[in-house]
């Protein structure tokens, strides 16, 4: 198993008590289709982990955070919906929200782009799960690499995320 594969099984263990079965892909999983491809599933059932920078802060709606300066939260979007930028940023109470930078990411969340798994990053981050996940009995999400997926219900998902079910998507 790939270093980082194994390293988020053993966080998920350590943290939340879980024994996740990472799977491995030779061809990777990069989209939301490959994925999918890969497990046999639908599209929709890939929980894919957006990092998003949001930024100008409301006057009251975040008493910890400066007016100017940015912060992450994740989304966990079906693999088969675009995330709505506007929605993240009218979400979180800022005044823009955009991709968040993959070098911040990987400095500030612990994994890379392509393998971002939906939980156990080294930071807290506020966090959204699109509620066409719930739709499903099993999601995937990445597990570390590009190339890994570990699957959960995704009621247990939101808990560990300690995700908000709302619909930021277009």
């Amino acid at each position: 198993m790939h270093e980082r594969a194994a390293e988020f099984a053993e966080r998920a263990q350590d943290r939340h008590g879980i024994d996740l079965d990472v799977l491995e892909f030779d061809a990777g999983t990069e989209t939301a289709a490959a994925a999918a491809d890969a497990v046999g599933c639908d599209t929709a059932a890939i929980a894919s982990t957006i990092v998003v920078s949001v930024s100008g802060w409301e006057a009251g709606v975040d008493e910890a955070a400066d007016a100017d300066e940015d912060r992450l939260v994740a989304a966990i979007t079906s693999g088969a919906n675009r995330l709505d930028l506007d929605a993240v940023a009218e979400r979180f109470g800022a005044t823009s929200a955009s991709m968040a930078d993959p070098e911040r990411i990987r400095e500030v969340v612990g994994w890379s782009i392509g393998g971002v798994p939906p939980i156990c990053h080294d930071a807290a981050l506020p966090t959204v799960l699109d509620p066409t996940l719930t739709e499903y009995d099993t999601v995937h999400g990445a597990a570390g690499t590009p190339s890994a997926l570990f699957q959960i219900d995704p009621e247990t998902l939101a808990d560990l995320a300690d995700a908000t079910v709302v619909d930021l998507t277009e």
